[in-house]
């Protein structure tokens, strides 16, 4: 009977991952000969080969791709074994990997992280960026724990909890005709993203979406409307501290319509770390210093 080391799977994914025998070993903090030998080994011992070697390519095999996906599943089996068990010493300890979205993470975690450690003393928080879908498939694979992103999301196999609701304010430079005013209406349509409401703002204030540059860094859009050249909506936290004064921006809220989004928490359905991850979620809800997000189901449309 062959006996499957752990080690060597995560060897294998690790190749897989990064296509490369170099960048493979560093990141599972071995040498390249070490690595090579031992998936050479697994190999014989299994009697297939998984890996294609070619000059400056690495690929896996047919076989060798069916393999990792399995091996992928038992790590993470592994890795639930020891954090079960931890879990069951101390609920409230150890590591937890918590990834968050770009644009919340740098303006949330200002207002939170000082009360989560001390809240949670034993606790160690790794903290990750990630975009909506690398944070969903790192989730799936157990690289992370807890992912804090923008609602709704697909929830097959995830534990999803809202937060708190996010209202937007509307940035524009100090020269712009609504800058003169104290609240800009805003009437949102049912069914319609608040990309679309936004366009349909700008669009009856004489300002059009411009094709070719569209930013994803809030504070590059920051930037722009302080150069003029555009008009944006920032979420509230964005807002608030350090960001609460920018050379040449103006905000300005909403009516009675105030455009949101809502922010939430999702992690695995089969996480041993569920006491831990509510104390967090928690803390927070607690201390955003934003309302926490109406009952709705989690997975509902809403405007984010």
């Amino acid at each position: 009977m062959v006996e499957l080391k752990l080690k060597d799977l995560r060897y294998l994914v690790a190749v897989a991952d990064t296509g490369h025998f170099g960048r493979a070993a560093a990141k599972c903090f071995v040498s390249q000969p070490t690595l090579s030998s031992q998936l050479r080994k697994l190999e014989e011992a299994l009697g297939v080969q998984l890996i294609e070697r070619r000059p400056r390519h690495v690929a896996l095999t047919e076989v060798g791709r069916e393999i990792t996906e399995r091996a992928r599943a038992m790590l993470v089996g592994g890795e639930s074994i020891v954090t079960l068990a931890q879990a069951h010493r101390d609920p409230l300890a150890g590591q937890l990997r918590m990834a968050l979205l770009p644009t919340v993470g740098p303006y949330l975690l200002p207002s939170v992280a000082m009360k989560l450690h001390r809240a949670l003393p034993r606790l160690e928080l790794m903290l990750y960026e990630y975009q909506t879908l690398p944070m969903l498939e790192r989730l799936h694979s157990g690289e992370i724990d807890l992912g804090i992103l923008a609602l709704p999301v697909p929830a097959e196999n995830l534990t999803v909890r809202e937060l708190y609701q996010e209202p937007f304010v509307l940035a524009l430079p100090e020269g712009h005709a609504l800058a003169q005013r104290a609240q800009v209406p805003l009437l949102l349509e049912d069914g319609h993203c608040l990309r679309d409401q936004a366009l349909a703002l700008c669009s009856r204030s004489g300002v059009h979406e411009k094709q070719d540059f569209r930013a994803t860094s809030i504070e590059t859009l920051r930037q722009m409307v302080a150069a003029g050249a555009g008009v944006t909506l920032l979420p509230m936290l964005a807002t608030r501290g350090a960001y609460s004064h920018t050379r040449g921006v103006v905000l300005r809220g909403f009516g009675r319509t105030v455009p949101s989004r809502r922010i939430g928490a999702v992690w695995r359905k089969s996480s041993a770390r569920g006491a831990v991850i509510a104390a967090v979620c928690e803390q927070i809800v607690r201390h955003s210093g934003l309302p926490a997000a109406p009952g709705r189901p989690a997975g509902t449309p809403a405007h984010a």
